[in-house]
């Protein structure tokens, strides 16, 4: 008699799981997580690295030893001054920015699902600066007033551009396209005022508008991270919606979520964390958009990567200072000249793979 029993009239059929097949599924669950983490773990080390680096190197050599003897508060005057009072106060504004740029592009370019979106693409950055060179040129402002109104200009324009773009609802290219066309335009304000304004006041405009950390103090650090804890908090709760819209409208609706609103708040979100961003170093080019594309291609492709992108952000901002600060010349460089120059040709290769996919619009 056979010794294989035959399931009951009725009764569910047994299944035999292969154990070769249960290892690949638990592999393939657990693989990205681990890739994940050691991608963060990677950058949050190259991260050190650049901060000690630019704690350390300058016209002033701090050794190593001496610039945690500082951070403790056991160094001597002079380590002391130079790390705590001139660099540190840099390298914090560099990675709080960075982190804002990062998670800022990552969210919109999840968000329009294009990842040739980000808040430079779209217009936000431009308000902020049309307002900031309207505060110096024509109000002659200064400082943290320059800051706050770059803050403000950089919601409203976020506002108008959603406004227009509203069509009983918000659509990812619609947005886009309305974007660079306020973009355009206040391009074009920013212009005339620089044309019409006097040497030296069009300069310090200038000089904003390019993006730079130097001269950063604690007060503006701060005042960054300050902004920055809850915009995280905020960012991190709301991108639990990217995946079911990531589904379509339709699909995002059917599993109950609701796409307006979580629209909405995680446009917000990255509005204000490009808002406060540019309102400490002024619009740094290109670090909000190579971040995400940056992030996604470690982990290859898989998920939002909000996190990675918020450390490829300030890694490359507080690098890309790093560079500017030391490159031979009279003072160095602003860290948007350097951004620029590495992320344009970064924006070239995107268009062409963009176009090659179909995906160029």
């Amino acid at each position: 008699m056979s010794a294989h029993r035959s399931p009951a009239p009725g009764a569910p059929a047994l299944v035999r799981v292969d154990a070769a097949a249960v290892r690949a599924l638990r592999a393939a669950r657990t693989g990205p997580r681990r890739r994940t983490a050691l991608v963060a773990a990677a950058l949050v080390v190259l991260l050190a690295v650049l901060l000690s680096t630019a704690l350390s190197v300058g016209d002033f050599r701090v050794p190593l030893p001496e610039v945690v003897r500082a951070l403790t508060g056991r160094g001597d005057a002079a380590s002391g001054f130079v790390v705590l009072k001139v660099r540190l106060p840099r390298a914090l504004t560099a990675i709080g920015a960075g982190v804002a740029f990062g998670l800022s592009g990552s969210l919109f370019q999840n968000l329009i699902r294009n990842p040739l979106a980000s808040p430079d693409v779209i217009g936000i950055t431009s308000g902020a600066s049309a307002s900031a060179v309207v505060a110096i040129v024509v109000f002659g402002l200064g400082g943290a007033a320059v800051s706050g109104v770059a803050v403000a200009g950089a919601l409203l324009t976020a506002a108008g551009i959603y406004l227009l773009a509203w069509r009983r609802g918000v659509t990812g290219y619609r947005l886009v396209l309305v974007g660079i066309g306020v973009s355009a335009a206040l391009g074009s304000v920013v212009s005339y005022l620089l044309t019409t304004s006097e040497v030296h006041t069009a300069e310090q405009a200038l000089m904003w508008l390019t993006g730079s950390v130097n001269g950063a103090d604690w007060p503006k650090a701060r005042s960054l991270l300050l902004c920055l804890a809850p915009l995280l908090a905020v960012a991190w709760a709301a991108a639990r919606v990217l995946p079911a819209l990531a589904l379509g409208d339709d699909a995002a609706k059917g599993l109950g979520a609701r796409v307006e609103r979580g629209r909405l708040v995680l446009v917000l979100t990255g509005v204000c964390l490009a808002a406060v961003a540019t309102a400490a170093t002024g619009p740094v080019a290109f670090v909000a958009f190579l971040s995400g594309p940056l992030a996604r291609r470690l982990v290859g492709g898989r998920g939002p990567a909000l996190t990675l992108s918020a450390l490829t952000g300030a890694a490359v901002l507080l690098g890309c200072d790093l560079v500017g600060e030391h490159l031979p010349g009279p003072a160095g460089y602003p860290v948007g000249v350097i951004t620029g120059v590495v992320g344009a040709p970064c924006l070239l290769w995107l268009l062409a793979r963009a176009n090659r996919v179909g995906q160029g619009g």
